[in-house]
């Protein structure tokens, strides 16, 4: 159990070390942070937490760095993250607010992340099981050809140019889409396909053949979904990190999706902003590196994650900061989509 002095210590440490990249010593920790206890009692004090295992000190006759273990204790205590500007809050909800459909959202998400935090940014696109139809709409484009459009509660937006065998006019097209809305209103994208297994045979026999041609382009663009995906964006923002295993290590691990993909699924569906230190991470080449994730989504439910990867010697309040804030505003761009 580490007191409330031994903390402050701890903390300064942190805090020196993320600011200068440089081992910290006893000396410096006197002359820049008020700690109210003199230098010897500040030098047992780093003693200790160096037994315990929270600080480490890298080469003989060097100042103290943090640990893994220090890091968890740092972040596990902090009393608040560092909230944004009101500058920053207006940028981000001003840019995030232009986004046309889901993939200009995650497009935009991924570049802000990236640039507020000069880490990496990943960005989990909503999962197909997490979707519902919000609306179907079909647009006569001329008698024998329609725009078909699909879009979800997560303002995904697909489109489709259907080519049709025979002509059709508007009155049939507007019962279609009627029945079909109808039908999916609600339906979450992955029970479409039994939603829709016997819709042909409930409609008049001359309709038929449009709605089986219609419904073979909805269940095509199911299953083109984008399941499973993720985007990233700063990767080199690692040129500048100092990490405890190789940066090509870790690049490498950022190529594997899938290696990112259980990160993210990892921490789902805990509400608040997690972290997950170094050592932590169970895969060899992101065991150098930090992430720090939350999830947003529509209304109450969690469609997905984001965050940001880096080096464990990271600007937690910052960071942590940024992506509440950034999944925050996602989260209120797609409610109101």
């Amino acid at each position: 159990m580490v007191d409330d002095r031994k903390l402050a210590v701890l903390r300064a440490i942190v805090e020196d070390y993320v600011s200068t990249n440089e081992p910290v010593g006893s000396k410096a920790l006197t002359e820049r942070h008020n700690l109210g206890v003199s230098p010897a009692t500040i030098r047992n004090d780093m003693a200790v937490l160096e037994e315990q295992g929270y600080i480490a000190q890298p080469h003989t006759s060097a100042g103290r760095v943090p640990t893994d273990k220090g890091y968890r204790l740092f972040v596990d205590r902090l009393s608040q993250v560092k909230p944004l500007s009101s500058a920053e809050r207006r940028a981000i909800e001003s840019f995030l607010a232009g986004a046309v459909d889901i993939d200009d959202v995650v497009t935009r998400t991924v570049r802000l992340l990236a640039q507020l935090t000069r880490q990496v940014a990943v960005v989990q696109y909503p999962t197909m099981s997490n979707s519902t139809v919000r609306h179907v709409e079909l647009v006569p484009l001329s008698e024998r050809r329609l725009m078909f459009v699909l879009i979800t509660n997560t303002g995904r937006v697909e489109q489709r140019v259907i080519e049709l065998p025979d002509a059709v006019d508007d009155n049939r097209v507007a019962h279609l889409r009627a029945v079909l809305n109808a039908s999916l209103d609600g339906c979450g994208l992955t029970s479409v396909p039994d939603r829709v297994a016997d819709l042909p045979g409930r409609l008049p026999p001359e309709d038929r053949p449009l709605a089986t041609t219609i419904l073979s382009v909805l269940l095509e663009s199911l299953v083109e979904r984008r399941d499973e995906k993720i985007v990233f964006a700063g990767a080199a923002n690692l040129a500048g990190g100092d990490f405890t295993v190789g940066l090509r290590e870790v690049l490498e691990a950022l190529e594997e999706q899938v290696v990112l993909m259980r990160l993210l699924d990892e921490t789902a569906g805990q509400s608040s902003v997690t972290v997950r230190i170094g050592s932590e991470n169970p895969y060899t080449g992101l065991r150098g590196t930090s992430i720090v994730a939350a999830g947003y989504g529509s209304g109450d439910k969690q469609l997905a994650r984001l965050g940001v990867l880096g080096p464990t010697r990271m600007d937690y309040p910052v960071t942590m900061g940024a992506v509440r804030a950034v999944a925050r505003y996602v989260s209120q761009i797609l409610a109101a989509s």
